[in-house]
């Protein structure tokens, strides 16, 4: 796998999904129900987290705070979704960072769906047959619903944000607050992976909430590396007692 030879990149730069949310609650029952729509009232954008959500935040805040005070967060941003806010509040909120200071970027939403928005694997199936049979074909990397996103897609507002990582960030501390194909996206794109790696990356296991994929830059060495410290680290959640959830934000579909 290649690596990144540019050294014009935050110290460190940690990037978290959302706590558990409503969404993801009602896509589980839904899913163990095997009925075709999920049962949720808000919009992807307006729901918030779950009870269980609220907590593992609260954990992973307390992780960051009990950082020595040079090793913290110093720049927030997140997606403008409100489980995301929900999470990265209660880490400003730990670290005693004016919830104003917090960058709202909607190029960290959620993937878009489009028209399978708020189905099941067995809805989709059901009702589009035609676009399970073509996802199947093309595969998740390429695919794009009617009205939504392909990863691909995802990939290309992502690159945006990674330069102004490089352009507005350098030597500083940053945490990402978003969702777990975001998570993906970036590991994509800062690990230099390939369609077939993400992918492999994906099948094996989904983005626990609340957990941590760090990245870091040691400035010590003459061929300074901007590199994976740690992915889908729970320990925060478990540390704080709170159980670890991983359940997907969209239907799983074919592999």
């Amino acid at each position: 796998m290649a690596r990144l030879r540019h050294t014009d990149w935050p110290d460190r730069l940690w990037i978290v999904r959302h706590g558990q949310s409503a969404g993801n609650v009602a896509r589980d029952e839904a899913e163990l129900a095997q009925t075709h729509l999920i049962d949720i009232e808000t919009r992807d954008a307006d729901t918030p987290l779950s009870d269980l959500g609220h907590r593992q935040s609260k954990a992973l805040a307390a992780w960051f705070a009990d950082l020595p005070a040079d090793e913290r967060p110093n720049v927030l941003l997140t997606s403008p979704f409100v489980r995301a806010q929900q999470t990265i509040h209660a880490v400003a909120d730990a670290l005693r960072i004016d919830r104003a200071d917090i960058v709202v970027d909607e190029r960290l939403r959620e993937k878009e769906f489009g028209i399978l928005d708020r189905y099941t694997v067995a809805g989709i199936q059901a009702t589009f047959p035609e676009l399970a049979a073509q996802r199947a074909q093309v595969g998740k990397f390429y695919f794009r619903p009617p009205g939504g996103e392909s990863w691909c897609d995802v990939l290309l507002r992502l690159r945006s944000v990674t330069e102004v990582l490089r352009r507005d960030h350098v030597g500083e501390r940053v945490l990402i607050v978003a969702h777990q194909v975001i998570v993906n996206c970036f590991r994509y794109l800062l690990e230099c992976m390939d369609e077939q790696q993400i992918l492999d990356i994906d099948r094996k296991a989904d983005v626990p909430n609340c957990s941590i994929t760090e990245y870091a830059l040691d400035r010590n060495w003459r061929d300074a590396r901007f590199e994976l410290q740690v992915a889908n680290f729970a320990l925060p959640v478990e540390a704080g007692g709170a159980p670890v959830t991983d359940a997907a934000d969209a239907p799983v579909g074919p592999k």
